[in-house]
C-alpha cells in the first residue's frame, strides 16, 4: 500500500460525471444523483471530495460514519448521507439522527423500527426497498416476488416515505437484468427512485433509468482494507 500513489479526487470525480453525462445523452435524459462510496476511505481522500465540491456520499456501517462526518456536518450544512449498508435495528437511532436517505430498507422489523424512531426524532427520511434482485442467500434485501407486499406494507402500515428501489446485482450476472427487473418493480408500484449501478456498471445502470448511483473506487480509488 505504501508505493501506491494517491488518486487525483477532483479528476475522478470530474470524468465520472463526464462519462454520466455521455450515459444521459445516449439514454435523453437527466443527470442522477451521484453517492460517492466513502466507506473505509482515509480523511484526505474524503476532504479532497468535499474541496472539489461534491456533498453526496454514501456510507455503509453507522459508527464509522458517526466518526467520519458527526463533526464534518457542523461546517457543511449541504451535506447528504445515504445508509447504503445493512442496518441493524440496535442501530436505528442513530441511523436516523446522522442520515438523510436510508437506502436498506429490507424486513418488517426494520420498517417497523424506522418508522418508530423517524416518529421519535421528528425526521421524516426518504428511503429506499432493497430488492434482492438475484436472489442471493447470503445477501440482504427483500426477494422480487414479494417486493410489491412489501412496498405496501411499509407505505400503508409503517407510513414510511418509500421513494424509491436500490439492487447490487449479482457479481457474475450482467446486471442488465437486474437493472430491468428493479425497474419494472418500481414502475408497477408508482415509485420513480431507482438506487442502482456502481463503479463498474453506473453508465449501463443509467441506460435503464437509474436516479442514483452509488460509485466508490472509481472516484477514489482502492479502499484500505
Amino acid at each position: 500500500m505504501s508505493s501506491e500513489i494517491t488518486p487525483d479526487i477532483a479528476a475522478n470525480l470530474a470524468a465520472t460525471w463526464q462519462n454520466i453525462d455521455v450515459a444521459c445523452a445516449s439514454a435523453g435524459r437527466d443527470r442522477p444523483v451521484l453517492v460517492a462510496v466513502s466507506k473505509r476511505q482515509p480523511d484526505d481522500r474524503i476532504d479532497a471530495a468535499l474541496a472539489a465540491g461534491h456533498r453526496v456520499f454514501g456510507e455503509n456501517r453507522v459508527q464509522e460514519a458517526q466518526q467520519r462526518w458527526s463533526d464534518r456536518r457542523d461546517t457543511i450544512p449541504d451535506l447528504t448521507l445515504h445508509l447504503i449498508g445493512p442496518l441493524q435495528t440496535n442501530k436505528v437511532a442513530e441511523a436516523v439522527a446522522l442520515f438523510d436517505v436510508i437506502e436498506i430498507v429490507d424486513r418488517p422489523k426494520l420498517a417497523r423500527a424506522l418508522a418508530r424512531e423517524m416518529a421519535g426524532q421528528d425526521r421524516r427520511l426518504p428511503c429506499y426497498i432493497q430488492v434482492n434482485t438475484g436472489e442471493e442467500p447470503q445477501k440482504s434485501g427483500i426477494m422480487p416476488m414479494e417486493a410489491d407486499d412489501f412496498i405496501t406494507f411499509c407505505r400503508d402500515e409503517c407510513g414510511l416515505m418509500i421513494e424509491g428501489l436500490m439492487c447490487i446485482p449479482p457479481q457474475d450476472e450482467e446486471p442488465a437484468m437486474h437493472f430491468a427487473l428493479l425497474r419494472t418493480i418500481a414502475a408497477r408500484n408508482g415509485l420513480s427512485g431507482l438506487s442502482m449501478g456502481m463503479s463498474g456498471d453506473f453508465e449501463e445502470a443509467v441506460g435503464f433509468g437509474a436516479t442514483s448511483v452509488r460509485v466508490g473506487s472509481a472516484i477514489f480509488g482502492a479502499r484500505d482494507v
